[in-house]
């Protein structure tokens, strides 16, 4: 393939979209290497269906890191939505064993919006314990908290997809990925994955290191601060590197719900369409009450593990001044974003197989374009 054949956008768009399709274009042409998929839908139905870039197809399935918690949010919300799960009880009511140490009061909603501590364990998780959910709640049940649960707020990063999980199996009696795959992915057709069959690896492409970074006069993260606790930096013998769990094969098949999703960029937008607007002529998963609750902030400022301002609500990331407000979602450290935008009727995904060492910009700047096209589509 000629290197312009690999910087040319694949796919489609409907009209009042195209604007979508220049600016991905425009990512692409500035990266022969970059390589992504963007998929939006508007009002339940896709509009934006695009890929470019070496060794990508419109159905490669890539890791979308953080992006997962959002799909474990969304089936948290479902319970919600349904009057099965009151967010507002405390955790133990649901988890007796979780009230060990002093986390006895803290409620569902402050767990899922990053206030419990349970950021990891003494020693850090073994790589089996990492790419299970129910080892990591186990653990994290037993264990102290890193901060008074509910005086403060800091990204669980390797271990909300757990806590998450292991509420939804006492309320339902289902792990996380049955009652996903059986209430969302397999009815809607979502490609989006926590668990990855052996038969669809050959869909899969590997995550790219990230390119050398310039050189920063920031100190390098201690593997015993609160940052390398939640990234499990600080486990001796197998320190977690993070671009590199979605290449495993045992985080892949064990379908650990904080970071180790495997989806396409139309998987991603479908899931928010489904649970928000709707497709295909179906009702939407979650009723208006649940979805305002999902996009009204309950925890907001200094975030004690990054050190920015975040803001979070029943277990989604909130967006900034680029988006409608009521705007949840997740994004993913490799760059992956995806998220629903009720007030827009709009859902929006997008993927890239570079690790991006961060939050890549031109994630949020697509979602902005794609937010001005819906609004001029009215």
């Amino acid at each position: 393939m000629t290197d312009e054949e690999q910087t040319a956008v694949r796919g489609t768009v409907r009209p009042g979209f195209e604007s979508l399709q220049a600016e991905f274009a425009a990512v692409l042409a500035a990266d022969p290497e970059h390589a992504a998929q963007l998929a939006v839908y508007h009002r339940g139905r896709l509009v934006a269906d695009l890929w470019g870039g070496p060794e990508l197809a419109g159905t490669t399935l890539t890791g979308v890191f953080s992006s997962s918690k959002g799909v474990a949010a969304l089936v948290l919300a479902l319970l919600v939505s349904r009057g099965e799960l009151d967010v507002h009880r405390e955790v133990r009511h649901y988890w007796p064993e979780f009230a060990a140490h002093g986390k006895g009061e803290i409620s569902v909603h402050q767990l899922v919006s990053h206030q419990s501590g349970a950021i990891g364990v003494e020693g850090g998780l073994t790589p089996e314990e990492l790419a299970d959910d129910a080892a990591i709640a186990e653990r994290l049940a037993g264990h102290r908290p890193y901060w008074r649960p509910g005086a403060a707020f800091g990204y669980h990063a390797l271990t909300m997809g757990a806590l998450t999980a292991e509420i939804v199996r006492r309320v339902s009696g289902l792990t996380l990925r049955a009652a996903y795959d059986a209430w969302i992915r397999e009815p809607f057709g979502v490609d989006c994955h926590l668990g990855l069959p052996a038969a669809e690896e050959p869909r899969v492409r590997s995550i790219l290191p990230p390119r050398p970074a310039p050189p920063s006069d920031q100190l390098p993260e201690a593997p015993d601060s609160l940052g390398g606790i939640s990234g499990n930096r600080h486990h001796r013998a197998a320190p977690t590197v993070l671009h590199e769990l979605p290449n495993s094969r045992l985080m892949r098949a064990g379908g650990q719900s904080s970071v180790a999703g495997l989806a396409s960029a139309r998987g991603l937008a479908r899931l928010y369409a489904a649970a928000v607007t709707g497709v295909d002529g179906r009702e939407p998963l979650l009723d208006r009450e649940t979805v305002w609750l999902c996009g009204q902030p309950h925890t907001t400022g200094h975030d004690l593990v990054l050190g920015m301002q975040r803001t979070h609500s029943l277990g989604f990331l909130l967006s900034g001044a680029h988006l409608p407000a009521g705007t949840f979602g997740h994004d993913g450290a490799g760059g992956s974003v995806a998220f629903a935008a009720p007030a827009a009727d709009l859902a929006f995904g997008y993927t890239r197989r570079r690790f991006a060492g961060g939050f890549a910009p031109e994630g949020n700047h697509l979602a902005a374009v794609a937010a001005r096209a819906a609004r001029a589509a009215g």
